[in-house]
């Protein structure tokens, strides 16, 4: 295989910046392919889009054999079940975040990709960017001293109570959809696996989160918090500070840098501010896909890097008092 024919499930707003215009700068990747439950959009998004080829149906598109993998944006609900079969096809698949509804559907969903023989990668778009890479380098280089505490932050507004994201019967919620880039960022930081100490969430409805804080115990004595919102009095907050017992790191906006972003560093020698030229995150990351299909590279955001989020996620609801997502009411009734 010399180019990754991929399939899109649903015609979603994020799919131009995630993977059409992506392709665009990636010669090894085509989208080649769409589905979408109503026809008739499928038909029209495909148009202006200029892609080839519209199924009638998610299934349909699955089933083409010439089809090399599958790009996954649907709500979070349905992340399990169309990655299982797409993995049962044959397909790789690259799957919106969070991965899953709850840590043990992203064990399910790693075991099928490994029965399969197949690539199942975690679209946390913004690992692939030189900014990722240079925060990690300024944190392990010691620059910092020992490290004392992490914090990450991402609110944003989204002030529709009807959209999906406040749904939990698709897996919603503010930790879920802003959250699970900030205990990301604050794992990727911590280079080892926080432990979830407390967490408060404010509600949209019952059971899902418009806003959360956590924290956490790091590694030798370290701390951690992560706040994240879609609607709350912290009006638009995204980034990260590391503190050090020589100095600090800030970064504003690490999540699409492209944009705009700042990265800051104290220490005893003096301040500096650092922008890291580069091309879109989302470019990165199709690049990053195409070379684990057709070189066999590793992939950072991999299946075990998902179930690792997702046990944070996981834990940080049972601490809030809350269901996890995807289980189901009456049983835990029973239980």
């Amino acid at each position: 295989m010399d180019q990754v024919r991929i399939g899109v499930l649903g015609a979603a707003r994020i799919v131009p910046s995630a993977v059409i215009s992506p392709a665009r700068s990636v010669p090894q990747v085509t989208i080649a392919a769409i589905a979408a439950r109503n026809p008739q959009r499928a038909q029209a998004f495909a148009r202006k889009h200029r892609i080839p080829k519209v199924h009638e149906s998610y299934d349909a598109l699955i089933a083409d054999p010439e089809i090399d993998a599958v790009y996954i944006p649907l709500p979070n609900s349905l992340h399990c079940p169309w990655t299982l079969r797409a993995l049962e096809a044959g397909k790789h698949v690259l799957c919106e975040k969070p991965l899953a509804s709850n840590a043990q559907e992203a064990e399910e969903m790693a075991e099928a990709a490994e029965r399969a023989g197949r690539v199942l990668m975690e679209a946390f778009h913004y690992r692939y960017h030189p900014l990722a890479v240079r925060m990690q380098e300024i944190v392990i280089s010691g620059a910092l001293g020992t490290i004392q505490q992490i914090e990450t932050w991402m609110c944003f507004p989204l002030p529709e109570p009807g959209n999906i994201r406040y749904r939990y019967d698709l897996a919603g919620g503010a930790t879920m959809d802003a959250g699970c880039y900030a205990i990301n960022l604050l794992r990727m930081l911590a280079g080892t696996e926080p432990e979830v100490i407390s967490a408060s969430a404010r509600l949209s409805s019952p059971q899902v989160d418009r806003r959360m804080t956590a924290t956490f115990r790091l590694a030798d004595g370290a701390v951690g918090q992560m706040t994240c919102s879609m609607l709350s009095s912290t009006f638009l907050k995204i980034g990260a500070r590391v503190r050090g017992d020589q100095g600090e790191m800030r970064v504003l906006n690490p999540f699409i840098p492209r944009l705009y972003h700042r990265l800051k560093v104290r220490t005893a020698q003096g301040t500096r501010v650092e922008h890291l030229p580069g091309e879109a995150t989302y470019t990165y990351q199709l690049r990053a896909f195409a070379k684990a299909l057709l070189e066999g590279a590793p992939v950072l955001t991999s299946a075990a890097d998902a179930i690792a989020n997702m046990r944070i996620i996981d834990a940080i609801y049972q601490k809030a008092g809350l269901r996890l997502r995807g289980e189901n009411p009456s049983a835990t009734a029973r239980a």
